[in-house]
């Protein structure tokens, strides 16, 4: 969700430049950003990033907010300041007892401008340095707060920087001349590839020639740095816009993947298998398009003889059994927070933890026993695309090493048979861009498909839409059902999947089939070249993709960061 980009340097760095790594934390999305400085720039703004004046500095702070307490207003952007204005801070999270805390603090006559949680932690600070140093305000901070937050704090007059975290990720930079710190590594990158990782109630202070990390209570910390690798895409290359160039890289992105899964993660893939087949119990947990995929891994693991479940990852805690189970986190991001705290409540109970995520070094990886990588690159879009495709090639992969008999040496052409039909989805797409509702309907391997199109149809065109099993039509959306309402339906090897769709389409429903079948059945068809119904699952989400991403070109939308969207959920 929010993100943020702090430095300490012994050379003077422009602000243009802070803020050019900022802007590499644009794809998790964001709705106004601003900047503090050590030399006097204080700077923000609603809408996207610019800079309408800039200096040099040694310490700078910045951050991009979406909002969640607080509307979207310059007022409520970040940096936050106190009373006096020498306490600075940005921050990323939520402070569940902000109120009590702000209500204490006006009660000492503090004066607050902003409607959001995030302001009370500038107050607090300021009234906590007047009679103790800001480490043992940091410590009592953490006691008193109620929340999630990863914070950076400057005062003005310090050569010092300060941060600290609890469920929100902070990672610290190695420089040759300084420090950086931010809520995601790629920010700085481009700068360093030395990274040491801030874990949950710790705190870091940073000078221009050293930093040092305590636990909450002070007590001094030894925290070795990992080299990284990380390569941000920042070019669109010849396309458009992100979307539709990370939907054309999944063709090499599977067979990224597979080499990788056949070299470098063989040994992780038998041990997560091996532990599969050895677990009493098996749980997938996930968000949002990753619990479609784990959705279709649980399919994948029955056609093994293995049984599995899939819960998602807010829900976990009430309904979940996970007592000594297996339990397999999927994350793009690797920092969805509902499933990292689904994570500590398994640990609780002595359950052993397996993942599946694309950004490494991340806090799920980091909690896990045992760990992939799904090896699709870096997503700029907020929509998840080619990271969903490799994920479900990944629990391919995993099935077939328990038995599940499916060859995936032809998958990488079967997807680039897609874009072949690019032209006559991009036609179905100006015939659905005006329409208010859509249903997807799927059965077995393509009921799981059909919410995750259906999703995408959401998330990128603004469109209502419904992904169902396809005998579910009957009891109840059948009565939606009118003249010239969409319906695509996901037609695969199921026997029963034409006999529902007749039943919408005797009732004056629109009906597109996406479908690898021989025979035409239906007028409007996208056919596909799958030989399997795996394949076909991944084929019909590509399909999904795109169509979603063409109705939104047709609307003129903002395709790359559709509204209200983050692309890391780092909030619960």
């Amino acid at each position: 969700m929010c993100g943020i980009f702090g430095l300490i340097s012994q050379e003077f760095v422009s602000s243009s430049d802070v803020l050019k790594s900022l802007k590499r934390l644009e794809y998790r999305g964001y709705d106004s950003y601003g900047i503090v400085t050590d030399s006097g720039l204080f700077e923000k703004d609603i809408g996207e990033i610019k800079l309408t004046s800039s200096n040099n500095c040694n310490i700078a702070i910045s951050q991009t907010r979406w909002a969640t307490h607080g509307g979207v207003t310059k007022e409520n952007a970040h940096p936050h300041h106190d009373c006096t204005g020498n306490v600075l801070i940005v921050h990323n999270g939520i402070i569940e007892n902000y109120m009590d805390i702000k209500e204490n603090l006006q009660t000492l006559g503090h004066k607050f401008h902003s409607e959001t949680d995030s302001e009370v932690i500038a107050h607090y600070f300021e009234e906590g340095i007047k009679a103790q140093n800001v480490e043992e305000t940091i410590s009592n901070f953490f006691n008193e707060a109620k929340g999630t937050f990863s914070v950076l704090l400057f005062i003005k007059g310090s050569d010092k920087l300060y941060a600290f975290k609890r469920d929100s990720p902070l990672a610290i930079g190695i420089g040759n001349k300084g420090f950086f710190i931010a809520s995601d590594p790629y920010a700085f990158s481009q700068l360093t590839q030395d990274v040491v990782f801030l874990e949950d109630d710790e705190y870091v202070v940073l000078t221009k020639s050293k930093f040092s990390i305590f636990d909450k209570t002070g007590k001094e910390l030894f925290r070795e740095k990992n080299k990284i690798e990380l390569q941000k895409e920042e070019s669109r290359g010849k396309y458009e816009h992100f979307m539709l160039k990370e939907i054309h890289e999944q063709p090499e992105s599977a067979e990224k993947l597979l080499k990788s899964l056949e070299t470098q993660q063989k040994e992780n893939l038998l041990a997560i298998a091996d532990a599969i087949k050895k677990s009493q119990k098996t749980i997938f947990v996930a968000s949002g398009t990753s619990y479609y995929a784990s959705l279709l891994g649980v399919y994948f693991l029955k056609k093994a003889g293995i049984e599995s479940q899939a819960m998602i990852a807010s829900e976990f805690k009430d309904y979940a059994n996970c007592n000594e189970a297996l339990v397999i986190a999927l994350s793009q991001s690797g920092e969805t927070m509902d499933v990292i705290d689904a994570l500590k409540h398994a640990k609780q109970r002595s359950a052993r933890i397996a993942s599946f995520v694309n950004v490494p070094y991340s806090t799920i990886q980091r909690m896990s026993d045992l760990s992939l990588q799904t090896e699709a690159g870096q997503e700029i879009c907020v929509a998840s695309t080619k990271s969903f495709s490799n994920q479900i090639i990944l629990l391919l992969t995993i099935a077939k090493e328990l038995g599940y008999k499916i060859d995936l040496r032809k998958i990488a052409g079967e997807i680039r048979s897609v874009f072949a039909l690019e032209n006559g989805i991009r036609t179905l797409a100006h015939g659905l861009k005006d329409k208010h509702d859509i249903y997807i309907i799927g059965r077995g391997l393509s009921y799981p498909v059909s919410r995750e199109i259906a999703l995408k149809l959401k998330e990128i065109s603004y469109i209502h839409a419904e992904g169902m099993m396809g005998g579910e039509l009957k009891h109840g959306t059948l009565a939606l059902i009118e003249k010239e309402t969409p319906v695509i339906a996901l037609i695969d090897n199921n026997e029963s999947i034409v006999s529902n769709v007749r039943e919408a389409q005797a009732r004056g429903a629109d009906i597109i089939a996406i479908t690898n079948r021989k025979e035409r059945l239906f007028r409007e068809e996208v056919r596909l070249q799958a030989e399997s119904d795996a394949s076909f699952a991944i084929l019909a989400a590509i399909v999904g993709q795109l169509l979603a991403y063409y109705i939104a070109k047709e609307k003129g939308l903002p395709i790359d960061k559709p509204r209200n969207l983050a692309k890391s959920v780092t909030v619960k």
